[in-house]
């Protein structure tokens, strides 16, 4: 399908939101690179700086009476950074969650140790504590299947630059696998190990891949990766 609704026209650029570089928008989304540090949405500490409440600041042109708004589809940890899309009607949202396993999402992530494999992927069924931690259980009832491949593209320092691809999407994913493999990703406090020397947590979400919610065109959407991991590296 086509889109031959009027064109789209993107809100002035004095409400371009922080913290958020917008890489796409239309009518249905609006896809950004979000920064490390950003929550996607608001926890009961925090309510204003997330990608969620400045994204709904921004379509409203600083207009709290508007009727636009943006929609959850997805989210990303506090920690990582990298492509984030929202919906702007929940029929696009609808679309979105019910054919996101369809879509590809690849991560990439600095990690601690050199790998013995360098492809592969890594399968386990994850569940979540009290203190809200997630890990791995042989409980095929209660825990969640998860599924991440991944592929070494560079090594250096005992460390290892992978690509990741996302085939399920639980909390926490990546970065549990990756250590109860016993290769964490580098500025972990919560499954890895502690680094006074770590800036951030080493994970990006770099090419996310989606079907348009009105077009049905496929598109792809990157944020290059910040060049802290090649610092890390020395690439």
């Amino acid at each position: 399908m086509t889109d031959n609704r009027k064109p789209f026209k993107r809100p002035s650029k004095k409400h371009e939101p922080y913290g958020l570089s917008i890489l796409f928008e239309d009518h249905d989304i609006i896809v950004v690179d979000k920064a490390a540090g950003l929550l996607t949405i608001s926890t009961y500490r925090e309510k204003e700086k997330t990608a969620f409440y400045l994204l709904n600041n921004y379509v409203k042109k600083g207009n709290y009476k508007s009727k636009s708004a943006v929609f959850i589809v997805h989210r990303l940890d506090r920690e990582t950074s990298g492509v984030l899309v929202f919906a702007k009607s929940e029929k696009a949202k609808r679309f979105l969650q019910e054919n996101w396993q369809s879509f590809t999402k690849q991560y990439v992530a600095v990690v601690h140790g050199i790998l013995k494999e360098k492809e592969g992927e890594i399968t386990s069924y994850l569940i979540e504590n009290k203190a809200h931690r997630m890990y791995a259980t042989n409980d095929t009832e209660k825990g969640a299947f998860a599924k991440t491949g991944f592929k070494v593209i560079k090594e250096s320092n005992d460390l290892s630059l992978l690509e990741i691809n996302l085939f399920t999407g639980k909390k926490n994913q990546i970065r549990v696998h990756l250590a109860e493999k016993g290769y964490p990703i580098v500025g972990d406090k919560m499954y890895g190990r502690s680094d006074k020397n770590a800036k951030r947590l080493a994970l990006h979400a770099e090419t996310l891949s989606i079907k348009h919610p009105y077009t049905k065109e496929i598109m792809t959407f990157t944020a290059s990766f910040p060049s802290y991991f090649r610092t890390l590296i020395k690439t």
